[in-house]
């Protein structure tokens, strides 16, 4: 039986944020960017509607019919690198001003990503994926991940993301997502994989 998938609309936003808050309160990146427990369940879910709102406004987000799982996804095009660094606003400073002002590692987080992105193709950048903590095991991220990856397979793009997590970089690698050979060691904190897939 397959997985009913559909796009996230702006009342969905409010789910979208509870999903993402739960999926990721015991990653290793959100509990670095938020140490102890108590202050990231009072605070990481500012975070997750900020890249929710980022996501729904500049891309878009796949989400399973039953709401368990959702997918947030962005096209980046080719020249999108120079116009990061154009001078424009600077969305790192902006990101932690509005979630945590006092929380250096939500600005610094975003910068360390910024900086390892790959430049020069266009492609699909799955910036993050939730489940459930109760339904996670049961196929619902793959079926999320492998919709968008077909569409790329069909019109030639490839697809980044970064794994925050070695279980998570054992699924994408069974996606066909490979290491890009550069991880991300977070300062005193765990280890990111930038990986990077060819469109089959």
């Amino acid at each position: 039986m397959g997985v009913a998938i559909r796009t996230a609309v702006e009342h969905d936003r409010d789910l979208v944020v509870r999903l993402l808050d739960e999926a990721f309160q015991d990653d290793p990146v959100s509990r670095w960017v938020f140490p102890g427990d108590e202050y990231r369940r009072g605070t990481h879910h500012r975070l997750m509607a900020a890249f929710t709102d980022a996501v729904l406004a500049d891309g878009w987000i796949d989400i399973t019919e039953d709401g368990a799982a959702c997918a947030l996804w962005l096209s980046v095009p080719e020249d999108a690198h120079d116009d990061a660094h154009d001078g424009g606003a600077d969305g790192p400073a902006q990101v932690r001003a509005a979630v945590d002002p006092d929380n250096e590692r939500v600005e610094r987080i975003a910068r360390l990503t910024e900086d390892i992105h790959p430049a020069g193709r266009a492609h699909a950048y799955l910036w993050m994926i939730g489940v459930a903590p109760g339904r996670q095991g049961e196929g619902l991220g793959s079926a999320l991940v492998e919709s968008v990856l077909d569409r790329c397979d069909r019109e030639r793009l490839p697809a980044y993301l970064e794994a925050s997590s070695a279980r998570s970089r054992g699924l994408y690698e069974r996606l066909g997502f490979e290491f890009t050979g550069r991880a991300l060691d977070l300062p005193d904190g765990p280890r990111m994989w930038p990986m990077w897939r060819e469109p089959h």
